[in-house]
Order: structure tokens, then C-alpha cells, then sequence
């Protein structure tokens, strides 16, 4: 029996909380099975903005830029995957371009995960409206078992 885990990460200490119990989880399955963990970013901004005097300009990343962008989303989520191989797990890695939600949805399909760990903000109601939730769209727009970690704040920069 093969167990598939999606791992949506967005690069910050925040985004990073599920991985702990995904490491325990995967801690408590290995050896008897075999699990997978696809850690997994999505690359929503595909634009930046160009300022010249009090004019600006949306200018979309040219292909090089993308490769760089999407080369330092690889070299993170392998850091990131470093304490579940040591678990004993399989670690994949994947980077999506678009909107984030919608990514993930569409990435936990692909891989036929059986579960989809990720964090939450732990934003109140009306700032989740204000700012939308990419955790609150895939809840309800997927159709995979999710385990949420809730996070209250984010961590203090050192």
C-alpha cells in the first residue's frame, strides 16, 4: 500500500507548520508503507512592475526570469524535504505557475494524493474576505482529505 501526500508551500516559517506532522505521520507509516511527498509551490506573479518617474508598467518575467524563479522554488522545496527523507519518505518536488488554490487542487489530482497537509493563517473572517484564502478555495473547491495546521501569526524576523 502506497500512501501520496501533497505539501503546498509558500516559502514562508508559516506556510512551513504542516511539515512537522507530516514528518510524524510518515514517521509512524515507514517502512511498513511506502510514502510519498510531493512538496509543492506555486508561482502565482508572473508579472513585476517596471517605475520610471511617477509612471509604472506591469512588465510579465521573460523566460529566463521564470527558469531562475522557478530553479530557486526547486532548491527550496529540497531543503524543505530534507527531514522527511530522513523519515524514510520519497520526496517529490513540483512548481506550479498560476493561481495558487487552483494549482494545488489541480496538483493533488495529478498525483492521486490520498492527502493534502498545509497550513492556515489563521486569519479572522473578515480579513480572510478581505484577502481571500487559498486554504478556505481549496477546502472547498477540492475533492481530497485535508489536514490543516493553524498558525496564529507569523513568526518574529531574526
Amino acid at each position: 500500500m502506497d500512501e501520496r501526500i501533497l505539501v503546498p508551500l509558500d516559502g514562508s516559517k508559516v506556510g512551513e507548520a504542516a511539515l512537522p506532522y507530516v514528518e510524524e505521520l510518515v514517521s509512524k507509516l515507514s517502512p511498513e508503507i511506502k510514502v510519498e511527498v510531493t512538496l509543492f509551490q506555486v508561482v502565482s506573479s508572473v508579472t513585476h512592475y517596471v517605475v520610471a518617474g511617477e509612471a509604472a508598467a506591469q512588465i510579465p518575467y521573460t523566460e529566463k526570469e521564470m527558469e531562475r524563479i522557478k530553479r530557486k522554488a526547486t532548491d527550496y522545496l529540497d531543503k524543505a524535504g530534507e527531514g522527511l527523507r530522513s523519515r524514510g519518505a520519497i520526496v517529490k518536488i513540483k512548481v506550479g505557475i498560476s493561481r495558487a488554490a487552483e494549482e494545488i487542487i489541480k496538483a493533488a489530482d495529478e498525483i492521486n494524493a490520498d492527502l493534502i497537509s498545509m497550513s492556515t493563517h489563521g486569519r479572522s473572517l473578515i480579513r480572510r474576505w478581505a484577502l481571500g484564502s487559498v486554504t478556505d478555495r481549496v477546502l472547498r473547491g477540492g475533492h481530497k482529505p485535508v489536514l490543516l495546521v493553524r498558525t496564529s501569526k507569523e513568526p518574529a524576523q531574526t
